[in-house]
């Protein structure tokens, strides 16, 4: 009974509508508190667990990140990647939604924030798709597929808070998404030009661009392939900590925008208090979950469902593909990062002791983060398209759910080989 409890109160908060952050720490604390039964060691296990849950040199990372995605949309670094994209792509039918994918791609490795990628492609290709004569559910489900991008390719501020949570290298996990996430945005392609040959009306042809525009467009993104290569080489080589890149592609986003006259005060101003937002509401979902892990220890639940599984001597891949239906279940109806965590708790130390790799299981995680993004009826990144591109809800889930397939033919393909999310990671110095 003192086990059901704290679920029981962590459901009905969430039914209820309340915070997050506070139904975790206090589904915790009503925890902590029935297996200890004593207040004052209650309150130093929280104190204790708050301090260590944000106390993180590596966390310092996250609001660097999205920081620097914001001032990239404020110095209109996202508007010259759509453009340079459009330019070379926009000659075949289709192209433009390709092109939209290039750009997600870009911006997803000068950033890390897939929320912001589909408030900012949103604003910027839709209005053009639109204009072209595109279906509403192509464009609503290109724009939300290829925000996802953002959180396989580095930066992804989602890999540096699975670390965290599971003491694995930050560094080889932000290398880990890159091979998966080129494949995403392959498959992705493959998925448009199939759509497109299928119904062609959906995608009307748009007017050939002259081949002066398309290099006037493509000199236009060096800063874009600055920061990319601050970003990733930095990374790859072993030069800095990811904590340091994270603060140099902050700072490099900001002064590109300056030396470009486009960042103004009011942009920066606006980026900051962003970036304190989020950032704030990310923190408190780590104490939240924090406390919340301490009561799973407590209890050791994690080490019952281990046992639990080993005594039904079940093969180590019909475990992992239970785990991705049954979060592909429950993302349905809960957000993505609280749901993370939880499922961390629960399923990293039977993943370790299965003998899989966990930088492996982190990119098997970050795409089933991406499929719940998605997905109704939660889906959060398609009510973000739907919001800032003013399109039917209903239409961007309709897009979203047909070219979620490319999402699932990456889990399928990493499945059968692991090595294209292990193979970069090793080859770091």
């Amino acid at each position: 009974m003192e086990l059901l409890l704290p679920f029981a109160a962590l459901l009905i908060f969430l039914v209820l509508g309340f915070p997050i952050a506070f139904s975790l720490g206090t589904a915790g604390i009503i925890g902590i508190l029935s297996i200890t039964g004593d207040v004052k060691v209650l309150m130093s296990m929280v104190g204790l667990v708050t301090f260590d849950a944000v106390a993180s040199y590596i966390l310092s990372a996250v609001p660097m990140f999205i920081l620097m995605a914001f001032l990239i949309s404020s110095g209109g670094l996202a508007t010259d990647m759509y453009r340079a994209a459009y330019n070379w792509t926009s000659n075949i039918r289709g192209g433009v939604a390709i092109g939209t994918v290039f750009a997600c791609g870009i911006f997803g490795a000068m950033s890390g924030a897939s929320l912001a990628a589909a408030s900012v492609m949103s604003e910027i290709a839709i209005p053009n798709m639109r204009r072209l004569g595109y279906s509403e559910v192509l464009t609503g489900g290109v724009v939300s597929i290829g925000a996802t991008l953002d959180i396989l390719i580095p930066p992804s501020i989602l890999f540096v808070i699975y670390a965290i949570m599971t003491d694995t290298s930050v560094g080889k996990l932000l290398l880990a998404g890159v091979i998966p996430g080129i494949t995403l945005g392959i498959f992705l392609i493959i998925c448009i030009l199939i759509w497109v040959s299928i119904r062609p009306q959906d995608a009307p042809r748009a007017e050939r661009v002259a081949w002066s525009e398309r290099w006037r467009s493509s000199y236009r993104i060096w800063p874009c392939i600055l920061l990319i290569f601050i970003v990733i080489g930095l990374l790859y080589a072993g030069v800095a900590t990811p904590t340091e890149v994270a603060g140099l592609g902050a700072f490099f986003a900001g002064l590109i925008g300056i030396m470009l006259r486009r960042l103004t005060w009011a942009g920066a101003l606006q980026a900051f208090k962003g970036t304190v937002r989020i950032s704030a509401m990310i923190f408190m979902i780590l104490i939240g979950a924090y406390i919340f892990g301490y009561f799973m220890t407590l209890s050791g639940i994690p080490q019952k469902v281990i046992d639990a599984v080993y005594a039904m001597n079940l093969n180590r891949w019909v475990v992992i593909i239970a785990i991705c239906v049954s979060y592909f279940i429950f993302s349905m109806f809960m957000d993505e990062l609280p749901l993370m965590l939880i499922y961390l708790q629960i399923t990293f130390p039977l993943i370790l002791k299965l003998g899989f790799d966990p930088i492996w299981y982190g990119v098997v995680m970050a795409i089933m983060i991406m499929m719940g993004f998605v997905f109704p009826p939660v889906g959060l990144i398609c009510f973000v398209v739907s919001a800032a591109g003013k399109m039917d809800l209903a239409k961007v889930y309709k897009g979203s759910s047909i070219l979620i397939i490319a999402i699932v033919m990456t889990l399928v393909l990493l499945m059968i080989f692991p090595e294209i999310a292990l193979w970069l990671p090793s080859t770091m110095k």
